[in-house]
């Protein structure tokens, strides 16, 4: 106890005359000779005690004296313990034992107030067993431990408290503890904010903030249940919120948003009921649903301002979501639907600003759309492939590029479904699609109405087409069935105007190729049934003689092993022609190489003399080199990155398809990354069309080593690697007299040894460019060079032309 200090105590009683003022020298005295209903009026000071309240009294400070005026410090153990349903004010509270909570509550019905806890104990303030305290006005600083612990089947009410501070969760219920929060601040804790867990474990928040806490916001799991009302939870580094394992949550009014993560991801069968909440400003999904038995019902909800690529809502691995006068926008993607089992059922909802799908549903998954307003996205709904399907009904589809898009055997039904000035097409189905279309509408499109090809088994009855520029339906060959179709083709050309369809009869039309998503159209029939004019062919590349490509690989510096690799290559393919002439079997070469070195090694220009060598050897059909990287082939969304990757392999049929640092596909901590589609889809391309393309991957080559070892079928696809060795000083310096001879310059006197000394002492680190180095100091020189020369009246043609020492950079 602090020296000097005095604890008053007023006894009461039952009768006035028991009434009686005592002093006592230590808190723990004055406790043993109170009794229920006395009052301990503490004076200022630190005392270091562990106090046990086991009766009903009033423990107080001073009055006017200040919060803090009275410390209970005590070197270890729990600073205060409360069996009682005592009062307790104006305290502040240490611990200083990790193993022990500050203040702990085990039994009544205490009422604590104004009461700070400074601590670096286990628990900031710990309540267990039977106790059901009433905290009010009460601040948790806890850098060490839990802020507020409630267990054991504790319950209890915490108006008005804040935890400033917390080593792990904010506040930790669990073992069938039940608070209720009122007002309650969480914030700076290095756990969850709210943590809830354990059959029987239940929290009511009500009013409540979360924030800069290192983890979830709130974290619900292993059958615990929570009902959040008006509450804020933001500025997290995990979810916001997270449902594992039967976890059960709703939440009514409530703001979610500046999350970098998942705003609120369920998982293990867990159920959020989501009412008149905001959920924005969210960096992967708003709504993450997974696993069969996970649901979420959301009603008069907003998602919007992704600051991220991933779709607002995820239903995957059998989940369900409902979605109910929801809006959806200012996002990538809207709803993403994906795997058997799971289901989407969205009812008078608006889904706008989407800058790439709305409703997006693809392996075996479902999708229904009731009523809804799909407004200025890339694609209002694609169902993607075989087993995808669901019902589009009553809904209106503004301002899309493609209103619906229906591939690879998916079969959905869309019934009373208008789509409103598309960029492309109204309705789009290819590649195997089906889908059943009854009294749909497409109004103002700047491409075609229904447009179906490859023969696709849809059927449309009793639809209708406006003002399409390009026609209302085109088929580009029978399969449709058509009953009860009409079709004003006033804006469009002649022959589609007299092509609108009878009953049972496909409509055609004449069709010329469109890009964006909807890509190359194939060739149509026309009104009379003559075959439309076919697309222009691809423009015709010169192939040089082998000999004169060959020579050019030799002039280049350097690359002595690489050149005896691609001759040997070379050798082999021509000799093996050579067989095959004579009635030989010849050996099979493969093609595919990979090229492992540093930047600026002459990767790039290698594997365009190779394709070059190719087509004049006849192997490839053009011998053209399309280079790409991870950017050109891995999408933002499911699906993308498939046809991103077969576009690249498209364009480099008959040639070389080029992929500089390979190994991006393949992060080492991938995650959700779409890049492995990328690997998958290429090497089956690889296998369908062998002959087609020949495929180099290019990069570091530690990393490659890894990137081959990622898919099995990988590795078997290339012959061999082709390692790119760093340039010697002397290879570098020949760059630079090439350059200089190309552009009219000369090294000049004493130029040659500094270049040398120059390239020598050059840091070889990973940013080190090789050829790129050397050319970049030619560039540098040449600059100088004209700062130099710039200053002379009248120049002579060796000042214009030669490079001195003087003119090379300084080495950082």
């Amino acid at each position: 106890m602090a020296q000097g200090s005095v604890v008053q105590v007023t006894h009461s009683g039952t009768s006035r005359w028991r009434r009686r003022t005592g002093e006592y020298a230590s808190l723990s005295a004055a406790l043993e000779a109170a009794g229920d209903g006395d009052v301990l009026s503490i004076s200022p000071g630190t005392y270091r005690e562990n106090l046990v309240v086991g009766r009903a009294v009033t423990l107080r400070g001073p009055e006017g004296s200040g919060r803090g005026s009275v410390r209970i410090a005590p070197a270890d153990g729990v600073a205060l313990t409360i069996r009682a349903s005592a009062v307790i004010q104006d305290l502040h509270i240490e611990g200083q034992d990790s193993a022990s909570p500050a203040l702990l509550v085990e039994e009544g019905a205490p009422e604590v107030s104004d009461v700070r806890v400074a601590t670096r104990s286990a628990v900031g303030i710990e309540v267990r067993g039977s106790a059901r305290p009433t905290v009010r006005r009460c601040t948790v600083d806890n850098p060490a431990g839990v802020g507020v612990s409630v267990l054991d089947g504790a319950g209890g009410v915490f108006e008005d408290c804040e935890v400033v501070a917390a080593g792990q969760s904010g506040v930790d219920v669990r073992g069938g503890g039940h608070p209720r929060l009122e007002r309650f601040r969480v914030h700076h804790a290095s756990g969850a904010g709210l943590s809830l867990t354990g059959d029987g474990s239940a929290l009511e928040a009500v009013g409540c903030e979360i924030y800069e806490v290192k983890g979830a916001g709130v974290q619900v799991s292993g059958r615990a249940t929570g009902s959040l009302t008006d509450c804020r939870v933001h500025r997290t580094t995990g979810d916001g919120i997270n449902l594992d394992t039967d976890a059960v949550l709703t939440l009514a009014d409530c703001d979610i948003h500046d999350v970098p993560e998942n705003a609120i991801d369920l998982r293990s069968r867990s159920v959020l009921t989501l009412t008149r909440s905001k959920v924005r400003r969210f960096g992967r999904n708003g709504l993450s649903v997974w696993d069969p038995g996970t649901r979420v019902d959301a009603n008069q909800c907003e998602l919007h301002e992704s600051t991220g690529d991933y779709p607002a809502v995820w239903v995957s691995d059998g989940a369900t979501a409902v979605l109910d006068s929801c809006r959806v926008h200012d996002v990538p993607d809207a709803l993403f639907v994906l795997d058997r089992g799971s289901r989407v059922d969205v009812v008078d909802s608006d889904l706008s600003q989407v800058r790439n799908t709305a409703v997006s549903v693809s392996d075996g998954a479902t999708a229904q759309l009731d009523d809804c307003r799909i407004r200025e996205a890339a694609t209002g709904a694609w169902f993607r492939d075989h087993g995808s399907g669901g019902t589009l009904a009553g809904c209106t589809i503004d301002g899309a590029s493609t209103g619906v898009i229906v591939t690879k055997g998916a079969d959905p039904r869309v019934e009373r479904t208008a789509v409103t000035s598309p960029t492309e097409a109204g309705f789009y189905v290819s590649a195997e699609g089906r889908g059943t279309f009854h009294n749909c509408r497409v109004t103002g499109s700047s491409g075609y109405g229904f447009h179906i090809i490859d023969g696709c088994r849809s059927t449309l009855t009793r639809c209708r087409t406006e003002r399409c520029s390009r026609g209302g339906y085109e088929f580009s060959e029978a399969g449709p069935i058509v009953e009860d179709c009409t079709s004003d083709e006033s804006a469009a050309t002649p022959a589609a105007r007299s092509a609108a369809p009878a009953a049972g009869t496909p409509a055609v039309e004449t069709a010329t190729s469109t890009g964006g998503l909807l890509g190359s159209i194939p060739a149509q029939r026309t009104a009379a049934g003559a075959a439309a004019p076919a697309a222009p062919a691809a423009p015709a590349v010169e192939v040089r003689a082998s000999k004169a490509v060959l020579g050019e690989l030799d002039a280049l510096v350097g690359l002595e092993s690489v050149k005896r690799e691609v001759r040997a290559l070379t050798d082999m393919i021509e000799v093996g022609r050579r067989r095959q002439e004579a009635g030989l079997k010849a050996a099979s070469v493969r093609r595919h190489l990979v090229f492992t070195g540093s930047p600026g090694t002459g990767k790039t220009t290698v594997a365009r003399l190779y394709g070059e060598i190719l087509a004049s050897l006849g192997v490839l059909e053009r011998g053209h080199l399309v280079e790409v990287s991870r950017v050109d082939l891995v999408g933002e969304h499911i699906g993308s990155t498939a046809i991103r990757t077969q576009e690249a392999f498209d364009r480099a049929r008959g040639g070389v398809l080029f992929i500089d640092e390979a190994y991006a596909l393949s992060p080492e901590d991938s995650g959700r990354d779409f890049g492995r589609e990328a690997i998958d889809t290429l090497v089956k391309l690889m296998e369908d069309h062998r002959e087609a393309v020949v495929v180099i991957v290019a990069g570091y080559t530690e990393e490659m080593q890894r990137f081959l070892s990622v898919n099995p079928g990988v590795a078997s696809r290339f012959s061999r690697t082709i390692t790119f060795g760093d340039y010697a000083p002397e290879e570098l310096l020949r760059i630079v007299e090439q350059q200089a001879e190309e552009h009219e310059y000369r090294i000049g006197e004493g130029a040659v040894e500094a270049l040398l000394k120059y390239f020598t002492a050059i840091p070889k680190g990973p940013a080190f460019g090789n050829g790129r180095t050397a050319r970049q100091t030619f560039e540098a020189m040449v600059e100088r060079h004209a700062g130099r020369v710039a200053q002379l009246t009248d120049p002579s043609t060796d000042d214009l032309t030669l490079l001195y020492p003087e003119d090379l950079p300084e080495l950082l």
